[in-house]
């Protein structure tokens, strides 16, 4: 699907019947809803599995503001102030999404908006947002060009000079492995930037999309990368030769959360949306299409796939422990970094 950018006056006319007072939304039917999400295989499944099957016949239509998430963000707060935004509903993981909360920009979700969120699973439940779908960090690499990794650490053997690709939007995601093995921690990023330096002198490769880093793998032009593991259950549906470990240093789980700003200009059909969201159909959709577990309880997949895409008990109990406030107080510093000095 083509890139929409959608402007606020254009979408004037279809809030018009808001009249309800504010953070209060009025029942409408039909209409239009803008989600602010990622384009390429993520946006072709909400479609699949959300817009044309749920929203659709409730006479709602969906249209998409495409970008990754910094300029996302940008435009969250640039319109902090104004009457209407541009979301219906913003799409972030859950740290990006920890950060623009802090800025009072969201509604709160309640089970008389969104009855679904009755099944969300607790451990995931957030007061500002809800949570879509989930996965974990791990490394994916290519079984046929080298032995399966056991740490992060393996990624930087000069045997695999070259061989390393990274997609650009998971900048800190890399940053975060790169201070875990070089003596930092979940609150201590500094240590990364040496160590991701090693890795730039080694030929590591950043590419501009994870799409664009799948074709790289496809192509056996990169052998390894950091991921998660839904997308390398994806790319391995798809015939990339890829498998997954997951690192001795645990893996970082990863959320995607949608919230409705204060400001959204279909703000009922936001709600619609996010109900939509967490059925067992859409959430089931995903799962099977692009390995993302289920964030409610009343969706259950088939066990081949659930043992394809799910983590075991030992492998929960290490996962990382993000912590949400120091990424969001140095996520723009880091951004930086990443950008001047890594990809620079």
């Amino acid at each position: 699907m083509t890139r929409m950018t959608i402007g606020r006056r254009a979408l004037v006319g279809a809030a018009a019947g808001l009249l309800a007072a504010p953070g209060v939304p009025r029942a409408q039917g039909g209409g239009r809803c803008v989600v602010g999400t990622w384009g390429g295989d993520y946006q072709d499944l909400l479609k699949a599995n959300i817009d044309d099957p749920l929203m659709k016949p409730q006479g709602i239509e969906v249209l998409y503001d495409v970008a990754v998430a910094p300029p996302r963000k940008t435009k969250l707060l640039a319109e902090r102030m104004t009457r209407r935004g541009t979301f219906d509903v913003a799409c972030l993981s859950d740290i990006d999404m920890f950060e623009m909360a802090q800025q009072n920009l969201f509604d709160e979700p309640t089970p008389d908006l969104v009855p679904n969120m009755r099944n969300v699973i607790p451990a995931l439940a957030k007061r500002y947002a809800l949570p879509h779908i989930y996965s974990g960090k791990v490394i994916l690499y290519n079984p046929a060009k080298m032995a399966k990794p056991r740490s992060y650490n393996d990624l930087w053997d000069p045997k695999l000079r070259g061989r390393v690709g990274l997609a650009d939007g998971l900048y800190m995601q890399f940053i975060e492995t790169a201070a875990l093995i070089n003596g930092g921690s979940p609150s201590n990023f500094e240590p990364a930037k040496k160590k991701l330096l090693e890795l730039k002198a080694l030929g590591a490769k950043v590419y501009p999309s994870n799409e664009a880093l799948a074709a790289a793998l496809k192509g056996e032009e990169v052998w390894a990368t950091i991921m998660w593991l839904a997308r390398g259950f994806m790319w391995k549906q798809a015939g990339i030769p890829v498998e997954h470990a997951v690192p001795e240093e645990g893996a970082t789980p990863i959320v995607f959360d949608k919230a409705v700003p204060r400001n959204a200009p279909n703000k009922a059909n936001g709600w619609k949306w996010m109900q939509a969201m967490l059925e067992p159909s859409a959430q089931a959709g995903f799962a099977a299409r692009m390995g993302y577990v289920p964030t409610v309880r009343n969706a259950t997949l088939p066990e081949d796939l659930a043992k394809q895409i799910s983590f075991t008990e030992a492998e929960q109990e290490k996962f990382v422990k993000i912590d949400y406030q120091y990424i969001a107080d140095n996520n723009a510093a880091y951004l930086d970094w990443w950008t001047r000095e890594f990809k620079g």
